[in-house]
């Protein structure tokens, strides 16, 4: 059996575009896309991640998959009965480096039933208030990220709609949490997808995404108490307080 999985997706105009994956056995995901042709030049490695997982996402967005393939370390894809690729099928690809994060590309298309339309504009509001109540409310006009008023202004009356935009680090990181936060409750009809400039589309497990995190200049611990009241980490067990709280019986 061939290494990757080999998916695709066709655009209305014609053309159509491949993304495959393979699980590695140092625990990391390798991904490969690109045009569809004879190879993959798009290449990244992930840990944190299930390859189930994100084959599911892909599979939301319409990708179809086309069969396991072998790809050997050129990018080059070769199906089972054709000749075989130079990378011997049972091994791992060399390490690829992940390239950087430079900016993040956000699209949400609503097609649900009303009343999962307005339970979506229930939580759009929840989660901005609740960012609201952490941050100090100081931003800049340069810094504001317009996406706040453009979700508030779509879930208004409730109605289908589709919107897309760009986050730059110096809108800071509140976005893109309360962007994944949106995602995390997997509305039935709500699409979310959040990708960087290479195509890599982000989880909502904040562990695999340091280099995202690092785009905005943090990390996950000095984001940990945002992300937990959002609902992306489950809340740290203070031990020491609750020890504190716990009267000593001695007999």
């Amino acid at each position: 059996m061939a290494a990757w999985n080999l998916y695709r997706h066709r655009n209305s105009d014609g053309s159509s575009k491949d993304w495959a994956v393979r699980s590695n056995s140092d625990g990391s995901i390798t991904t490969r896309w690109g045009k569809t042709a004879d190879s993959l030049p798009g290449v990244s490695n992930r840990y944190g991640v299930k390859q189930l997982d994100i084959e599911r996402q892909k599979q939301a967005k319409g990708y179809v998959l086309v069969g396991a393939v072998d790809i050997d370390v050129n990018g080059n894809v070769v199906f089972p009965g054709n000749t075989p690729a130079t990378q011997p099928q049972n091994s791992d690809p060399e390490p690829v480096p992940t390239p950087p994060v430079e900016s993040l590309y956000w699209t949400i298309e609503c097609r649900a039933k009303q009343v999962v339309r307005v339970e979506l504009g229930i939580e759009v509001r929840r989660l901005i208030g609740a960012i609201q109540t952490l941050s100090d409310g100081h931003a800049t006009s340069e810094q504001e990220w317009n996406g706040w008023q453009q979700l508030i202004d779509a879930t208004l009356n409730a109605e289908v709609f589709e919107l897309s935009g760009q986050i730059k680090s110096a809108h800071g990181v509140l976005p893109c949490l309360f962007l994944l936060a949106l995602k995390a409750k997997g509305l039935k009809g709500v699409d979310i997808d959040i990708a960087t400039e290479t195509a890599r589309d982000l989880s909502v497990e904040l562990k695999a995404e340091q280099d995202v995190l690092a785009f905005f200049g943090t990390d996950l611990d000095s984001i940990r108490e945002t992300a937990e009241i959002l609902g992306l980490l489950k809340p740290r067990l203070n031990l020491a307080a609750a020890m504190s709280d716990t009267d000593d019986c001695w007999f």
